[in-house]
């Protein structure tokens, strides 16, 4: 061939294309030597192309063919024509059709890959990702890839008809201690002195309010040195939102529409909006968590009353010590006695000292191992509080201990039993709005208040009244099936109420201004109402895709202890290079 040529992309060619000669590159998929012919499948992004080598066509290309390997880089030429009928594929859009090649060029050899792209599958983690750009040829990785494109041009198409503004907002900032831990940049010019790597553009999109813009919009990176967990990547993707002049109803219709417009325009699918919405409180209180999957019943519900009179003694002492005893219900599972003893280690596992178990048996009779302490009318006392019968073969679980971290237990353990049990439809998707989170929460290891969002999130109207432990916050966030989308707050445009926010928080007035004396500075000069949300774009693509973690929709993704095998990153810097930044470095482990 005298020049590169391509027609069209190996899955597009259609009858449109018979009878014509065209061109094609690709990678080689699959190629078999059937003695005289030689058939090859030919692949791009796009799909799958069979081509024949036949030495009456083209020797020279025939020839060619035989060197062919798997992965080789080809370009050819040919005419397209239908396969005879017994050879017609009907899994392939081009199936019904081959190309009969009278040309090709060798654009690049291949050496044997490391692993084979068909069995990847079963290829451990670390090595497909050591070799992610062999990974991302297969089908299902790049479909993922190409669905978080499809999502992300969907949103960004509702913003500009919504008539927000795209705007980007620096990566390298000022250390803002208020959330999650940052990665810092060392000054080449400024020794001694550090850049932060943002955790989310929260400052800049206010004072993007403040200079009048009214309704911003980014898809953002964002980084936070944290443990990692299949869910989380030290650096990750968000769609950041800032609304002026609004209220939190005007930011939940707005996301509603947004992840409406998303899923029918990208992934065609229907959801109904506007979503369901449950306060903080009911939610811990049902499911034990601020993110409850509501695919499935089975509640969490409080039986302190039904052991008031109990006489075991580690009952009695959590009650003396104003805790509580929560628990469920799970309904005729057919669950043996070695499943509970399961079930018990796995709570003993979240952090509870035991888990507490009571089956019903036939004619209302109880199996449990504390039988003989429980009431005579133990059973009646769950039905009312269940406001349901129990039948044979339900088994009741309970933890007893101080109600946060009971609650928790019971959450976690909650969503263990039914993932393990397959109570959880793959088909549902739940979206729900959980709002009036508190604004404070105490950390017993500086004994003192925390703010359970950020500290420029507004608090309910009439907060100045109620004890800190009581304060609500103009604060929403968005779930779907169990997993937080994003969450968002009302922000407090007032300086003065900013500044008693601060001083709940234990910030004198020097701190206030070391670390945001610039927004404290901005709210001086006319600061509009304001209120926005970040949803995870990872997360998002990772749940509509059904992924199992973050790193099968992120491009090049690091292990789960922050490694990237593929550039062996981090890595270690010459001597010379740290003196510029002032620097040195403290030895640490190897990576292994």
């Amino acid at each position: 061939m005298k020049k590169l040529e391509r027609t069209t992309g190996c899955g597009l060619v259609a009858e449109a294309f018979k009878g014509k000669k065209i061109s094609l590159c690709g990678w080689v998929n699959k190629r078999r030597d059937h003695g005289g012919l030689i058939f090859v499948d030919l692949r791009d992004r796009s799909g799958v192309m069979q081509l024949v080598f036949n030495p009456e066509i083209s020797n020279d290309a025939h020839k060619k063919a035989e060197s062919l390997r798997s992965e080789f880089v080809v370009s050819v030429t040919g005419m397209v024509v239908d396969r005879s009928k017994e050879n017609i594929n009907p899994d392939m859009s081009t199936g019904a059709l081959e190309l009969k090649v009278d040309e090709v060029d060798i654009l690049s050899s291949a050496e044997t890959l490391p692993f084979i792209l068909d069995e990847a599958e079963g290829v451990e983690e670390e090595l497909r990702l050591r070799y992610r750009y062999l990974d991302l040829r297969r089908k299902g990785p790049r479909e993922k890839l190409v669905m978080r494109n499809k999502i992300i041009f969907a949103m960004r198409e509702f913003f500009m008809k919504e008539e927000f503004y795209e705007v980007e907002t620096p990566i390298l900032t000022k250390n803002t201690p208020e959330g999650s831990r940052e990665f810092l940049v060392p000054s080449r010019i400024h020794h001694g002195y550090v850049y932060a790597m943002p955790q989310s553009p929260q400052l800049y999109k206010q004072l993007l309010m403040a200079a009048g813009f009214e309704k911003y919009f980014q898809v953002a990176r964002c980084f936070r040195d944290e443990d990692l967990r299949a869910d989380r990547q030290p650096e990750f993707t968000q769609l950041d939102v800032e609304m002026s002049f609004v209220d939190e109803e005007d930011i939940i219709s707005v996301i509603e529409g947004l992840l409406h417009y998303t899923l029918k325009t990208a992934c065609n699918v229907d959801v109904t909006v506007p979503f369901p919405r449950m306060l903080y409180k009911d939610a811990f209180g049902l499911y034990g968590s601020d993110k409850p999957d509501t695919r499935f019943d089975m509640t969490i519900k409080d039986f302190t009353s039904t052991f008031k009179n109990t006489e075991l003694r580690f009952l009695q002492d959590t009650l003396k010590n104003d805790g509580k005893i929560g628990g469920f219900v799970l309904r005729d599972s057919g669950v043996t006695r070695a499943g509970i003893a399961k079930w018990e280690n796995v709570a003993k596992g979240f952090g509870a000292k035991g888990l507490l178990w009571a089956r019903v048996l036939e004619a209302g009779k109880l199996e449990s191992p504390v039988s003989k302490f429980l009431p005579d009318n133990f059973i009646e006392q769950i039905e009312k509080i269940e406001n349901k019968a129990l039948s044979c073969g339900d088994i009741a679980f309970f933890i007893a201990g101080k109600y946060e971290k009971t609650w928790d237990q019971l959450g976690r353990l909650r969503l263990e039993v039914a993932k393990a049990l397959n109570m959880i439809p793959k088909d549902k998707m739940n979206f729900l709005w959980v709002t009036e989170f508190p604004l404070f929460e105490y950390d017993e290891n500086t004994k003192g208040w925390e703010s359970v969002n950020h500290p420029f999130t507004s608090p309910q109207d009439g907060w100045e009244n109620m004890d800190v432990s009581d304060i609500k916050s103009k604060s929403y966030d968005v779930i779907l099936n169990g997993v937080e989308l994003g969450g968002g707050s009302i922000r407090i445009h007032d300086a003065d109420v900013q500044k008693k926010v601060f001083d709940l928080l234990g910030l004198d007035k020097k701190q206030m201004n070391e670390r945001f004396g610039f927004l404290l500075e901005a709210q001086k000069y006319g600061f509009p109402p304001h209120g926005g949300i970040a949803l995870g774009l990872d997360r998002v693509v990772m749940l509509l895709t059904g992924s199992e973690s973050l790193r099968e929709v992120v491009a090049f993704p690091k292990t789960q202890r922050g490694y990237d095998p593929m550039m062996n990153a981090p890595t270690h810097v010459d001597k010379e290079l740290l003196k510029e930044y002032g620097l040195s470095l403290v030895k640490g482990k190897e990576k292994k």
